[in-house]
């Protein structure tokens, strides 16, 4: 691994706080993700299962991972199964786990091969007096799974060999544990953004008329690799001119002109978890007068909301304040004027021609984190701040995005670091 050890004792917690939430007479399985095959021997790189990942810390293929608290065998009511290293494997793959090494990295006492899978779960959930399994889904409310997942066919399977066990679904109770925060989890969130830091601020001396958007992209990932980053949180969007109108820009093909805005959404990971970071710069260092109208509307916008998403609030009220904060920013910069306001269609209220996304979400081991949007925001939490304004008309748009994490007395800002007022990002482009 390319970060520091994490203390066991976060999972061994995590582990603990998913029993308290299971039903008497239960188990709980948890599968890896698959290795995703690109074109004839070829391989996508391999991210683990985050819920695996929060209740373990393995991040190896081919694992499992079983919890059976009422079995009377106490040493059996977690088990880890790993692919058993060998030579051959070792030799074109490199180094698997060692049942100790996954012990001193879980804390989990029992470490067993997939070979002893099949024949230990059976066991466990027949003689245990199992009444109820609980299975993992992805039910991310952005998710369109378009592939068939090693746990819809262990679903399946599930399903086929012990048809009269009543079925649990655990990706609720996986969502509302890792909601909430824990300190090692923050600290680890944090260094995440403290390396989204040094990328930007990287780049903020290499922009210049001319250079193109993949160069860009080249200096962020140097910078994140070099401090035990994996590289990027997500796609990395660096779109400049008419292109930072579009939301999720990904080609990064074109080059920056004088004049014109660069919107970057880049950021990086650590120990996977992730930051979100977007800025919007000059490409010659120094903002046109209407493009800093527009990036100080959209910087008021973003410090009111990190007063307004607290405790308690329900973030599709909060998007509403948000809205309403955006269309009188728009009438200030005379985008849309009060006759536009009254003559709107409800459904397709003014604003949206130059506002169309929500203006935070949930961050942590995905970058858009599982949690109930529906529900109040909880201390603990962390979120992003991401107003923008995006002027098709004039070739231009802004993006702000900082990640909070939610105080119960006041919140706090995990990338207060990083610069975002127009003359700051001016003064560091031209130093």
């Amino acid at each position: 691994m390319r970060y520091s050890p994490i203390d066991q004792q976060l999972f061994i917690h995590n582990r603990k706080r998913l029993v308290s939430e299971l039903k008497p007479n239960s188990l709980a399985v948890f599968n890896s993700n698959d290795t995703m095959p690109t074109n004839a021997d070829g391989t996508m790189p391999f991210r683990q299962n985050n819920d695996l990942f929060y209740l373990t810390g393995i991040e190896q293929e081919e694992s499992i991972l079983v919890i059976c608290p009422c079995f009377r065998e106490e040493k059996k009511r977690e088990i880890l199964f790993l692919r058993q290293p060998n030579e051959h494997l070792e030799k074109w793959y490199g180094h698997k786990l060692t049942k100790e090494e996954a012990k001193a990295i879980s804390g989990i006492e029992t470490v067993m091969w997939l070979q002893d899978f099949d024949a230990m779960f059976h066991h466990l959930a027949v003689m245990s007096g199992c009444e109820n399994i609980y299975l993992n889904t992805n039910e991310h409310y952005r998710s369109e799974v378009v592939v068939e997942t090693r746990d819809a066919r262990f679903i399946e399977m599930c399903k086929a060999k012990y048809p009269l066990h009543h079925y649990q679904r655990v990706a609720p109770i996986m969502s509302k544990l890792r909601r909430v925060k824990q300190i090692r989890e923050i600290e680890l969130i944090q260094k995440a953004c403290d390396i989204t830091e040094k990328g930007f601020r990287r780049v903020l001396k290499f922009v210049k008329p001319g250079v193109m958007e993949y160069e860009i992209e080249a200096e962020y990932v140097h910078e994140f690799l070099r401090h035990g980053s994996k590289g990027f949180a997500y796609t990395p969007i660096i779109a400049s001119g008419k292109n930072n109108v579009v939301l999720h820009y990904i080609e990064n093909n074109q080059a920056c002109k004088n004049g014109e805005l660069i919107l970057l959404d880049v950021a990086a990971e650590y120990a996977n978890y992730n930051s979100d970071l977007t800025r919007t710069i000059p490409v010659n260092g120094k903002f046109t007068p209407r493009q800093k109208e527009v990036y100080n509307a959209v910087l008021h916008v973003q410090r009111e909301a990190f007063k307004m998403l607290r405790p308690s609030v329900v973030y599709f009220d909060y998007q509403k304040e948000i809205e309403k904060l955006i269309e009188g920013e728009l009438k200030k910069l005379k985008l849309i004027s009060d006759s536009h306001i009254k003559n709107q269609d409800p459904d397709n209220p003014a604003f949206r021609k130059y506002f169309y996304h929500g203006t935070s979400h949930m961050l942590g081991l995905d970058v858009h984190d599982v949690g109930n949007m529906h529900d109040k925001v909880q201390v603990g939490s962390v979120w992003t701040i991401e107003p923008g304004i995006y002027i098709k008309e004039e070739g231009f748009g802004v993006r702000l995005e900082n990640n909070v994490l939610i105080g119960e007395n006041e919140n706090f800002d995990l990338m207060k670091n990083i610069p975002i007022e127009a003359v700051e990002i001016e003064e560091l482009m031209n130093s």
